[in-house]
């Protein structure tokens, strides 16, 4: 049964809280100096304090809600993409003209800018992308080609959700692998594995990898569109701060990848096999602002359980059913950011992950089992 759209609107709104981002993104812009800092302490400092404050979250939204009663939960995700990209070039083309911050204030305002079009853009991208109509995978090749990762829609739908926990996954952290090692590891093995599997695609359909539905060509345009767009706004200085942007929101999404799946492998089956993916291949985390602020991706296993499942519907997961992280996501990804404090902290949870799903095995290397018989 549907429920009032003034009721809807009311339970939504937590989900809103991105749009903060805008007015702290633009005194810092305008005023600098101290202001800048407003828009990264919103997402790695008051966030975490939100979840300290407000605790978990473990109810679950019935997931034969209708559509129609989703509407301002998807209207967020909707309407981010234009106020992303008026914002991003209104600073890159006022920074560019003005000239007025200095070199340090210039890296705190990519920063937190970079927060902003990872943590929310890449974020909103991610739900747009899974959805089956057309508009909103528009909507998301829009958001991703803002911060030149086109390709991760291809990597993400093709290879992570199929091979995750696998050798073939180029996203799922290694047991003791530090995101310093694993940062440039994934650059350049998901762009080649996202171009393989849309090449793969296209065989099997009868096309040649250059055939024009290839959406490596699209995903070349709306680049190349953002980067002229950058340059005429601000120039080769306004050109400069579009791909530092762009850089950082890239380190923001492999941060958050990172955290997913540290250390979960699937059992090696043998003969290339692997088994099925669980809720247990996945970190979860129930706390209530990051959830808001990430529209609840931290409810991981149950969005790879269904892809396609809309985050408002996504279910939360027990800690019998599936692991769970000491803190939400900001604060995970910035822990990441320490590898010592990292290990110290996610080691020993993987360990006692082994031992309580998978207690008969004693050689935790399917990645060496996996070259051996070709898979990575």
């Amino acid at each position: 049964m549907s429920t009032t759209p003034l009721a809807n609107l009311s339970s939504a709104l937590p989900f809103w809280m991105t749009l903060i981002n805008l007015p702290l993104a633009v005194m810092g812009t305008l005023w600098g100096g101290w202001y800048l800092a407003l828009l990264p302490a919103y997402g790695l400092i008051t966030v975490p304090l939100l979840d300290r404050l407000m605790g978990l979250n473990t109810t679950n939204a019935d997931t034969d809600t209708d559509e129609a009663d989703l509407f301002w939960y998807r209207a967020i995700t909707m309407i981010w993409v234009p106020v992303q990209f008026v914002l991003l070039f209104w600073i890159i083309g006022y920074v560019a003209a003005n000239r007025h911050l200095n070199w340090v204030e210039l890296i705190v305002l990519l920063y937190g800018v970079g927060i902003m079009t990872g943590a929310a853009g890449i974020v909103y991208a991610h739900e747009l992308m899974h959805q089956k109509n057309a508009r909103e995978r528009w909507l998301g090749d829009i958001l991703l080609s803002m911060v030149l990762y086109s390709h991760f829609r291809s990597e993400h739908l093709l290879v992570h959700h199929t091979h995750v926990g696998t050798p073939r996954d180029a996203v799922t952290a290694r047991y003791n692998e530090s995101f310093l090692r694993f940062f440039p590891r994934v650059l350049v093995e998901s762009l080649g594995s996202s171009w393989r599997a849309e090449v793969a695609l296209l065989k099997r359909r009868g096309l040649a990898a250059l055939h024009a539905r290839n959406p490596f060509w699209r995903y070349a345009a709306l680049q190349l569109g953002m980067l002229v767009m950058a340059l005429i706004v601000g120039g080769w200085y306004g050109l400069g701060l579009f791909v530092g942007q762009a850089f950082v929101a890239i380190w923001m999404l492999e941060l958050t990848n990172y955290v997913e799946h540290y250390g979960l492998t699937r059992k090696y089956l043998g003969n290339g096999k692997f088994e099925h993916v669980k809720p247990h291949h996945s970190w979860n985390a129930a706390h209530t602002a990051s959830n808001w602020l990430l529209i609840n991706l931290q409810r991981h296993s149950d969005h790879h359980y269904k892809p396609d499942r809309r985050f408002p519907l996504l279910q939360t997961y027990g800690e019998d059913e599936a692991p769970q992280l000491p803190y939400g996501y900001p604060l995970m990804t910035a822990l990441a950011m320490v590898p010592p404090v990292w290990r110290r902290m996610m080691n020993p949870r993987v360990r006692k992950w082994r031992g309580m799903y998978y207690p008969e095995i004693t050689d935790w290397d399917p990645y060496k089992q996996g070259r051996h018989e070709g898979l990575s």
